[in-house]
């Protein structure tokens, strides 16, 4: 199975959330990033995942420049594979693949206009999507859910990448609107990606199984 992982916008939590799917994933699993870029700053959420999970996590392109890939690779002058040529390679792998996009969901990866969306279509994979938790996020969550089942891709459900230890009202009347849009797979924990290995593996389950537990507690 392969599952294709979006964000609703930079910096809601993605490469962490890879890793928590990775890290409670049943049997053996790879990560792949098809596309890294800010390498120059020293950007690698590959090996941000190997490190919190110690799966095999691999980058295949790496640009420089923290920007959206075709824009990256233009500055720098290289050209890039397809979103048809990352569908091939992918589809030959070991049958349980996760997929860290860079960016959101209609970011250009190739020179063609192609996009994780158009990536999520060939391969015929489920989505998960990570949204934040405060202000805006039903609004990017819609956007994007929206996207996808326009295009007919399954939607597996929500990820709430940073959960603040203090939520305050937008926040707790955001995740109860989120399940409106699809299922709240997990609600991980701000912060959760400064955790050693062995702390994250363990409480990866936690945020999974638990994912309501911010909504009974709002009500009571």
């Amino acid at each position: 199975m392969i599952t294709v992982v979006t964000g609703t916008s930079t910096g809601v939590g993605k490469t962490v959330a890879t890793a928590a799917l990775a890290a409670t994933a049943t049997g053996s699993v790879v990560v792949v990033k098809p596309v890294q870029t800010g390498a120059a700053q020293g950007d690698s959420d590959a090996r941000e995942v190997a490190r919190l999970t110690g799966v095999d996590a691999q980058e295949w392109t790496v640009l420089d420049d923290p920007l959206a890939p075709d824009t990256a690779a233009r500055r720098q002058g290289v050209a890039i594979p397809t979103v048809a040529d990352y569908a091939e390679r992918l589809s030959s792998m070991p049958p349980d693949v996760i997929v860290e996009g860079a960016g959101g969901l209609l970011v250009r990866m190739d020179a063609e206009g192609g996009t994780l969306l158009d990536l999520a279509e060939a391969l015929g994979a489920e989505v998960v999507v990570v949204v934040a938790a405060g202000l805006g996020t039903l609004n990017h969550t819609e956007l994007t859910v929206d996207a996808l089942r326009a295009r007919g891709v399954d939607v597996r459900g929500l990820v709430v990448g940073a959960w603040p230890a203090e939520p305050g009202l937008a926040e707790r009347c955001n995740l109860d609107d989120l399940t409106r849009i699809a299922p709240v797979l997990a609600v991980i924990p701000e912060g959760a990606g400064a955790l050693r290995r062995e702390e994250f593996v363990a409480a990866a389950p936690g945020w999974f199984s638990a994912a309501d537990a911010p909504r009974r507690s709002a009500s009571s």
